[in-house]
């Protein structure tokens, strides 16, 4: 095993920025218990985020990004984990205080991974990455609220985007009527092809006017906007329906009002996949190699790329212009 690799490294020092492909070694790599050889990654919104200058989510410099990996574990002084197993790790401080996926090896500690679940290839499982991962918690959220398919339409909100796309083909597989959410009036065929059975703008969820409460429409959302959207979505929840919520793309402000909770009993769920218990996280990532894997929307949703063409990747999804999932072949 060669003691040098390629990894994509951001630094920053005062005014100087750097992000590129470079030559790092192992030794230099930071503590874990567990060194595996890199085989994917995957291209997340917090990727892009911190690797642009000034970012405010990295917490020091030089540092490789890359919050999804998956590979085969070459070293181990873990009980838990041994030379070849195939492995996945995201979230925590992977790719943000802790070197990432972005490079051919990682040094990860085990209590970030999870064993790759029979029936998911590596390739599979960065496909999911975090934005399945969020989605498949997401959905699973619902159920636990009670959201079950005879209810009603579960709308889906930034549906071009990982989590959405997901999303809609997990809850379409599950047997929900899905209603996908875009401001990209060319995507509707293929929001239909994931699985969606309506597909509506942006402005029919949310048209700068927002109700104490509206018109009941929908028994339930998978929401990685936030802001206003999510406001106006709680006005127009069903009796009992429930609203899982990942992300703040449409801002941190919900100006909503208590009506919706007390006056129709919805739910406001919270989902956090960064530091979510790994008793769960085990059973989601077998659910994603299960019951919540789509039979064929994943190659719908795969773009690959290298290390060389993350700028590019970065750019388009912080422009808002990216479709399904990119995935980085190391």
């Amino acid at each position: 095993m060669s003691t040098t690799f390629q990894a994509f490294r951001v630094n920053q020092s005062g005014e100087d920025f750097s992000a590129g492909v470079s030559e790092q070694t192992l030794e230099n790599l930071p503590e874990g218990d567990v060194l595996i050889r890199v085989r994917y990654s995957s291209v997340n919104f917090k990727d892009a985020m911190a690797s642009v200058k000034n970012s405010k989510i990295v917490e020091g410099y030089p540092v490789t990004p890359g919050i999804d990996l998956a590979g085969e574990v070459v070293e181990s002084d873990s009980e838990h984990f041994r030379e070849g197993d195939k492995v996945i790790a995201t979230s925590y401080e992977i790719g943000v205080s802790h070197d990432g996926g972005y490079g051919e090896y990682a040094r990860i500690p085990s209590q970030w991974i999870v064993e790759l679940p029979d029936g998911m290839t590596l390739e599979e499982s960065m496909v999911f990455g975090t934005a399945g991962f969020t989605a498949a918690l997401s959905v699973h959220r619902l159920e636990e609220a009670g959201i079950r398919p005879e209810d009603g339409s579960i709308l889906v909100t930034g549906a071009t985007g990982g989590v959405g796309s997901m999303a809609i083909s997990m809850l379409a597989k599950l047997g929900y009527k899905v209603v996908a959410s875009t401001g990209k009036d060319s995507e509707h065929d293929y929001l239909k092809e994931l699985g969606a059975q309506e597909v509506i703008t942006r402005e029919d969820v949310y048209d700068g006017k927002i109700k104490p409460l509206d018109k009941q429409r929908w028994a339930g959302t998978v929401d990685p906007v936030g802001g206003e959207n999510l406001a106006a979505i709680l006005s127009k929840l069903k009796y009992g329906g429930a609203a899982a919520v990942s992300g703040l793309t449409g801002g941190t402000d919900v100006p909503a009002t208590v009506f919706p909770f007390i006056l129709r009993g919805i739910s406001l769920l919270g989902v956090d996949s960064v530091n979510c218990p790994m008793t769960i996280r085990r059973q989601i990532w077998n659910r994603l190699a299960s019951d919540l894997k789509p039979k064929n929307a994943l190659d719908k949703m795969k773009h690959e790329i290298t290390l060389d063409e993350l700028p590019d990747a970065f750019n388009t999804l912080l422009e808002g212009q990216a479709r399904g999932r990119t995935i980085v072949k190391i």
